[in-house]
């Protein structure tokens, strides 16, 4: 079981750096309306609510910066967080807000999708329930739906066994003093989620703990509608 001092600080990581190019729009899409706001307040706020307490850092874009903090006072949105600008990669904007960390008073860090704005107290305490199991991280992930094949070498594909595949969602949960140190290597293009930078640091092995097919990463036009037909 991992142990944390009673001042240990929790932290949610929320990366909202991307331009969310595929979704299309002026915006990109955790700026975009749900609900009548920003998705990003629905987000955090969700978030917040599944694991209460934690301080708060949003990564943006430094173009969005001030945008953002116009958003917040014409919606109103008065939940607490700090702003960290990104960097060149997903990667590179988690080690920014990462680096800010104290690792003499970090407890668990989540890290987490602004386009996600589903996120459950339920998740969240099966991520918890695997770090206290004494893992140094703990992942959500659906099972594969799709039927899947693997592309080979001379330009053909073959079928593969889709239940040995899952699909890797966020919030991700890791022990804070292990992020620290995991993003302290050098940040490679094979880091697609923090999952594979603990990995690749020797942080083994992380709990698989069963995600929510409801928790949605929005990606195409027409997602923040299904999010919402389902609400």
């Amino acid at each position: 079981m991992i142990q944390y001092s009673d001042s240990a600080e929790c932290v949610h990581i929320v990366v909202a750096a991307g331009s969310g190019s595929r979704y299309g729009g002026d915006l990109p899409k955790q700026f975009c309306l749900m609900g009548g706001r920003p998705m990003l307040m629905t987000t955090l706020e969700r978030l917040d609510a599944a694991a209460p307490g934690a301080r708060m850092i949003v990564v943006l874009s430094e173009a969005m910066v001030e945008m953002w903090r116009g958003m917040c006072r014409e919606y109103g949105f008065t939940l607490p967080h700090d702003i960290v600008t990104g960097g060149p990669s997903r990667a590179h904007s988690v080690k920014n807000a990462v680096d800010t960390l104290d690792p003499e008073r970090v407890g668990w860090v989540s890290v987490h999708d602004a386009a996600r704005p589903m996120v459950t107290r339920a998740m969240m305490e099966r991520l918890l329930g695997a770090l206290d199991a004494g893992h140094p991280g703990a992942i959500p992930a659906v099972a594969v739906t799709d039927s899947l094949r693997m592309l080979t070498p001379d330009g053909n594909s073959v079928a593969v066994d889709r239940s040995l595949y899952r699909a890797v969602q966020t919030p991700q949960l890791f022990d804070g003093r292990k992020l620290i140190e995991a993003y302290r290597q050098e940040i490679l293009p094979t880091f697609t989620d923090d999952a594979s930078v603990m990995e690749a640091a020797g942080f083994i092995p992380l709990a698989l703990v069963e995600g929510e097919v409801t928790n949605i990463k929005v990606t195409n036009p027409g997602d923040i509608e299904r999010i919402m037909s389902n609400l």
